[in-house]
């Protein structure tokens, strides 16, 4: 028998967790200007680069062009335009990098955010989640990113 609590919990995870990990996920990075570990200069090439966020059965590809000055926002931790993120956790280097942090939407309310994973200039793989309410699972998301050009066609979208 199900708790009301955990009810609760599964019913708004249900709702709100396609929306809320694949906007977390897709959504422009954040700067963090008390990293543990700062980025790299560039860690990944700017460029026309796909990207597959994956979360709660849910999967959804976009393009964009990422130039040079957008780097730090693309790769640098996410945030987006409707939650605003902190990451305490920041280590990026060797090929690998791993993200912890708290975002909090318009309206005060927070929640976990963690990914972990590899990168290449060309390419890179992230899997962690979102934690909705203090007690629950993370629920899971990927997002897997690939630069598919070094040039961005002419009607692209900009990150």
């Amino acid at each position: 028998m199900k708790t009301p609590k955990a009810s609760m919990a599964i019913r708004i995870a249900a709702v709100a967790a396609p929306a809320l990990a694949g906007a977390i996920l897709l959504a422009s990075p954040s700067r963090d200007l008390h990293a543990q570990t700062p980025a790299p200069a560039q860690p990944v090439l700017p460029g026309y680069w796909e990207y597959t966020t994956s979360a709660v059965g849910d999967r959804n590809t976009e393009t964009k062009c990422v130039r040079p000055q957008d780097i730090s926002r693309f790769f640098g931790g996410i945030s987006t335009r409707r939650y605003s993120c902190t990451y305490p956790v920041r280590e990026v280097g060797g090929g690998n990098a791993h993200f912890e942090g708290v975002c909090t939407d318009r309206k005060g309310r927070r929640f976990n955010v963690r990914l972990r994973g590899t990168y290449r200039p060309e390419s890179f793989q992230f899997n962690g989640g979102a934690q909705l309410l203090r007690g629950t699972p993370y629920i899971p998301a990927s997002i897997t990113a690939r630069r598919v050009a070094a040039q961005c066609p002419a009607n692209a979208e900009y990150f």
